[in-house]
Formats: structure tokens, C-alpha cells, sequence
């Protein structure tokens, strides 16, 4: 560990003037980063003894290697550029919230030329807006099915939409009066559009002035003595009243506000939102975060509504955000939300009534997120941390190998070779840095060949990234140090990290070829095991006899359990480009079908079994195939008996005819 004093700026050489840090370890990766508005008085408190820092900072202090600053004019832009390194460079030691569940999002596609509402999760889309998120699935999924009936708008998928508009005929809900079915031009676009924004108004709060448009109508109706459209406004009403009754009214001013608060301990913070629109509560969330310094509660709220509204614009953030305690530049973080929004937005902490009620609540819901999280968390980070330290242990490592990166080879008979790379970190999956590979300089079925060359390109892009981003560089203040985001491209980089160990499946002749890669490569920190089957015997390389870990070992299971999955996403590969493959060969010798149209049909029907079941028509339908086409193709699958079944060895995981 370093010694802070060893890179204490000198006296005097840092500015009083508002601003952004950044720490960095000896290796030049950014550690943390964070703002002040007086970059003296901050950076001297983080070189005090030690002893008096709080225990993550003192972490973070001896974990670093230098400091550095950038002046700013004014507080909003310390705010954005604070934001844009941290989001750049992913520091360890700042806090990132963390979702304590998946929240399922009521979406509606507006990019399309027929918009569709429909219920998902995971990251938001461009062109589509979001309302929620919601505690329950099946509880929106039956607020909308409600809503269909007052605003029968497009709910299908596209593959629906199209097979209804090639057919002529709407699904059931085009028959039942839940779509206006504008597949088969029974509203214009521009009609569906009006649905679609009418739904979209109700769902962003503006329910009062419908019901009362629909109220209205109703009355109008009756009184021409059109008494069947009347009956039906009136239904429709009371779907609507039946959507309302599942939201709670909380605010009777009809208040659009998001209500933070906040359970912490030393070691983490849980924070819950509650969104209210229109004085009814639309949705909820929750997230859990590492402490990572002594914070007090007003600089928790303002890192926490950097992360929730740097990506937002709009609508998406409220009038008002009540919060449990101000953070010391309130009025900055303000203007920045203001201009976000492009409206006024009030930062405020409700002092009594309904609001004051209302986050006294939502406070509750976080305490008891913070408790249902550590007692789920207790075991399970208990376990992985005894297995990541029995790996240690048995294999001699440096350190305790947070990174495992696993390496496996897949083929049939020595066609369509292809290699996985799964990743976890701290004992869990980490499924964004999967890799695939498709073997091109092994001919045949060499497991050998094919996992140097794996290996090879893994660690070759590795250092063709330390060299872009400057970490070859001749002297520390010649390079920015690795970057997890490319600055020409916006995306991350893919091979940015060292692993802790690289474990290969199978035996000393897949570790000696891990292993003559990495040195090939000049790399001679990166340590390498493998994992043969069956005996599940530990192998290290340049060793005689295997590393044999109890059969009742964390450590084992961990390294089962990454073997396992590498041989998961390995074989999910293989089989989607051997399908391709054989479909391809299959329709080579069909007189007027080139590769256009051959990607055509594996789009649309994704498998060569399928392509088998399906009819002359109904192949007729892909765009550029005809009817005597379409005969080509079924007498060619014909003549052409399929396959024997493929299975995999659930013993060996291997790839079986």
C-alpha cells in the first residue's frame, strides 16, 4: 500500500477554486473521483493520519498512487464533468447503485410508425417512452389490459403485426375491441397515433380532464338518443375509474414529485423512490450501494440524483424531488436539473402534511430493503469469499483472483470451431464481458490449437488497448491510464481488465498452450489452471501431478460452476452457427436462391427445423421467395433426410451426435 505522503501535492500548488479529482493507483487507473467546491480545502482532508479517515477512504487513500484536478467555472459544470469521469472510468471506490431487483417498465414505442405498448425490463431505448418502473409485472400488464378498452392501441409484437398484415386478417384482440388494428388499415397511422398519445396523456398523470371529455361525450350521446354509444362510453369510464382505484391517491394537490429517502449503516446505503404523478403513486424503485466514504446524508442524495437523471430529459424528471436532507450546493444541483427538464425544478425537504407523510414511508420501505439485502447478502458473500480464498490458497496465487476468466472449446467432428470466454468477478457472473470466438487458423478438431489461439487473441487485444490508451507510455503525465470506455468510439472497451486467473477446461495439454500464449506474449502476471473432466482435477502448468481440492470445497464448486457456464454459452454458439451452416448448405444447389434470400428465410424462421415444418405458402411469404421458389426449397429439404438428433454429454459437456 502506498503512503499518502508520497504524493501529497505541494503546499500552495492546489487552487481554491471550485473543481473535479480524480485518484489514481500506480498502475494510472482512476480510483475515485469526486468535486469540490473549494479543491484545497477537500484534497488536504484526504491526507490527514490515516487513522482519523474513515475506513474506506484510508482504503482508498493507500490504494492510490497520485491526485489530480481540473478547474471549473461554476458548480453545475463541476456536476456534469464529475459525472462524465466517473461514467468514463468506473472507479472502484465510488458509489454505484446497484438495482435490488429487475423493475418491469410500461413502455410505449414511439419510433414506430405504429407504436405498441408493451411491458419490459432492463435498459431504456431510445424513441420509446417509459412510464413506472412498477413493483409487480402482472399488476401493470392488468392496469393496461383495462386501458386497451379505452385506448385500443397496437399491444402485438411485429412478427404479429406483419403476419397480420400479409394475411389480411387482425389477431384476436383486433376482434374483441382491445386494438384498432391498424394492420390491416382499419385506422390510418395518424389515427393510431391520436390513440396512442391520448393513452400516453392518461399515463403521465393528465387523468382528471379525460374521464371528464369521456363524461361529457357520454351525456352528448344520450341526449341524441345514441344510446349504444353511450353504453360504451360508459364502460369505457369505469375501465378507467378501475385502472385509478389501483393507484393510490397520496398528494390531493396532484403533485408531480419523485420521494427519496435513505437507510444506511456504516458499510451501505439502501435508497428507495417513489415516483407520483399527478398525485398518484406510478411506480417504485429501489437500489443498495457500498459506503465508500463518511458522506453525510445530503452529499448521498445529490450522488444519487447525479446517477438518476444524467440520462434523463424531458417529462422524465418531475416539477419537484423531495429529498431527505439538502446537499451543500443545493442550488447548483437545481440548475442542473432545470436544465435537464427545460422547466423549473425544486429541490425540497417536506417538513409536514401529506409529503412529510409520504417520505416518512418510503423511508420505512428503504430500511427494509437495507435489512432484506444484508440478510440475503450475509451467506451468500460469506461463501464466496471463502471460495475465492481456498482458490488462493490451493493454487498459490499473489492475491485473491476477483477476476476468473474461463476458457472453452466447442465443435462437431471439426467443423464450426468456436471458443467462449466467460467472466465473474467477486464469485459472480458477469455476463456483459462474455466473448465469442470463431477458431479460423486450426484446421480439423484440434482442442489444443484452437485454445492458443483463444488465448492469444484475448491477451494480444489486451496490450493493443494498454498501447491506445497510453499505458506504454514513457512517463506518468504522458497518459489519461487505462480507459473501461473508448474515447473516439463511446463504447467500452472490451479487454480491459487483467484477470486474476485463467482457467481453461481440460488437462496439461490445454494449460501448456494457455500458458505458451501468455509467455509468446511477453505476459508473465496473468496466472493459468485448468479444470479436466470428470475427475474435476485442478491442473497447473510445468506440474507433474494435479491440485486435488475436497470434493466439499467452495473453491471447486466456484470453478465448476465458471467451467460449466463457459461450456453453456460455448454450445449456445456452436449450435446457432452450425444451424446457419446447415441451412446454407442445404439450399446451395436451389436454382435463383442466393445469400440474400438465404438469410432471409433463417431470419424468418430460425432453424432448419422449422424451415422443414413449414409450407410451400407460408415459405412463399419470406420477401424475394416465390411460389415455384418456395417448391424448390421444400423438395431440396426432402431429398435431404435431417440429421440425427445433437445432444451433449451432460458428464464430459461435450458435443454429441
Amino acid at each position: 500500500m502506498a503512503d499518502p505522503s508520497t504524493y501529497r501535492p505541494a503546499p500552495g500548488s492546489i487552487p481554491t477554486s471550485p473543481g473535479v479529482y480524480r485518484f489514481r493507483d500506480e498502475h494510472r487507473r482512476v480510483v475515485y473521483v469526486g468535486k469540490a467546491k473549494n479543491l484545497r480545502a477537500r484534497l488536504t482532508s484526504y491526507f490527514q493520519d490515516v487513522g482519523n479517515l474513515h475506513p474506506r477512504t484510508a482504503t482508498m487513500v493507500t490504494s492510490a498512487a497520485g491526485v489530480e484536478w481540473t478547474v471549473v467555472n461554476t458548480e453545475v459544470e463541476a456536476l456534469q464533468l464529475e459525472y462524465s469521469w466517473i461514467k468514463e472510468y468506473d472507479p472502484r471506490f465510488n458509489v454505484k447503485y446497484r438495482d435490488d431487483k429487475s423493475y418491469p417498465w410500461l413502455a410505449v414505442t414511439l419510433g414506430e410508425e405504429f407504436p405498441r405498448v408493451m411491458v419490459g425490463r432492463g435498459a431504456k431505448k431510445r424513441g420509446t417512452r417509459y412510464f413506472g418502473p412498477y413493483s409487480h409485472a402482472w399488476a401493470i400488464r392488468e392496469t393496461v389490459d383495462l386501458l386497451l378498452r379505452v385506448f385500443p392501441m397496437r399491444s402485438c409484437s411485429n412478427g404479429v403485426f406483419k403476419r397480420s398484415s400479409q394475411i389480411g386478417r387482425p389477431c384476436l384482440l383486433g376482434y374483441i375491441g382491445k386494438c384498432s388494428a391498424p394492420c390491416v388499415g382499419r385506422v390510418s397511422a395518424e389515427e393510431h397515433r391520436e390513440i396512442v398519445d391520448d393513452f400516453c396523456a392518461f399515463m403521465a398523470g393528465h387523468t382528471t380532464a379525460f374521464v371528464k371529455r369521456l363524461e361529457k361525450q357520454m351525456y352528448a350521446a344520450s341526449a341524441e338518443q345514441d344510446y349504444e354509444r353511450a353504453a360504451r362510453l360508459r364502460d369505457d369510464i369505469g375501465a378507467l375509474n378501475r385502472a385509478l382505484e389501483k393507484q393510490q391517491v397520496v398528494l390531493g394537490d396532484g403533485t408531480d414529485a419523485d420521494v427519496v429517502a435513505f437507510s444506511e449503516d456504516p458499510l451501505e446505503v439502501a435508497v428507495q423512490i417513489f415516483y407520483v404523478r399527478g398525485g398518484r403513486i406510478r411506480g417504485q424503485r429501489g437500489w443498495v450501494a457500498d459506503k465508500v466514504d463518511d458522506a453525510d446524508t445530503g452529499g448521498l442524495v445529490e450522488r444519487f440524483l447525479l446517477q438518476l437523471y444524467a440520462d434523463e430529459v424531458g417529462d422524465a424528471i418531475p416539477r419537484e424531488v423531495l429529498v431527505p436532507a439538502l446537499p451543500d450546493d443545493a442550488p447548483a444541483l437545481e440548475q442542473w436539473l432545470t436544465g435537464l427538464r427545460g422547466a423549473r425544478v425544486s429541490l425540497r425537504v417536506p417538513q409536514r402534511g401529506d409529503k412529510k407523510a409520504l417520505q416518512e414511508t418510503v423511508a420505512r420501505n428503504a430500511l427494509q430493503a437495507l435489512g432484506l439485502h444484508k440478510t440475503k447478502r450475509a451467506s451468500d458473500l460469506t461463501t464466496r469469499n471463502r471460495a475465492l480464498e481456498e482458490i488462493q490458497q490451493a493454487l498459490a496465487l499473489p492475491s485473491v483472483p476477483l477476476r476468473i476468466e474461463c476458457y472453452d472449446i466447442s465443435n462437431l467432428q471439426g467443423t464450426e470451431v468456436v471458443a467462449s470466454m466467460v467472466v465473474f468477478e467477486d464469485g459472480l457472473p458477469r455476463k456483459g464481458e462474455y466473448r465469442r470466438f470463431v477458431i479460423r487458423g486450426v484446421e480439423g478438431q484440434n482442442d489444443v490449437a484452437s485454445m492458443h489461439e483463444v488465448i492469444t487473441r484475448r491477451f494480444r487485444r489486451l496490450l493493443d488497448e494498454r498501447v491506445e490508451s497510453g499505458d506504454f507510455a514513457d512517463s506518468p503525465e504522458d497518459t489519461d491510464g487505462p480507459m473501461l470506455i473508448d474515447p473516439d468510439t463511446g463504447r467500452p472497451r472490451k479487454f480491459s481488465y487483467v484477470p486474476g486467473l485463467v482457467v481453461v477446461d481440460g488437462g496439461p495439454p490445454q494449460v501448456a498452450a494457455a500458458q505458451r500464449a501468455l509467455d509468446e506474449l511477453g505476459i508473465d502476471d496473468v496466472p493459468v489452471c485448468g479444470l479436466a473432466k470428470r475427475l474435476e482435477e485442478v491442473w497447473l502448468p510445468s506440474q507433474e501431478d494435479p491440485v486435488i481440492l475436497p470434493r466439499t470445497s467452495e473453491g471447486l464448486y466456484l470453478l465448476q460452476r465458471v467451467r460449466d457456464e463457459a461450456h453453456r454459452f460455448a454450445i449456445t454458439h456452436h449450435r446457432s452457427r452450425r444451424s446457419k451452416s446447415m441451412v446454407e448448405s442445404l439450399l446451395d444447389d436451389v436454382p435463383g436462391l442466393g445469400e440474400v434470400r438465404r438469410k432471409a428465410l433463417l431470419k424468418r424462421f430460425g432453424s432448419l427445423k422449422r424451415l422443414r415444418a413449414a409450407t410451400v405458402e407460408e415459405i412463399a411469404e419470406v420477401p424475394g421467395i416465390g411460389t415455384r421458389t418456395a417448391e424448390a426449397i421444400v423438395e431440396a429439404l426432402a431429398a435431404r433426410p435431417g440429421r440425427t438428433a445433437v445432444g451433449v454429454n451432460t458428464a464430459t459437456g461435450e458435443i454429441e451426435e
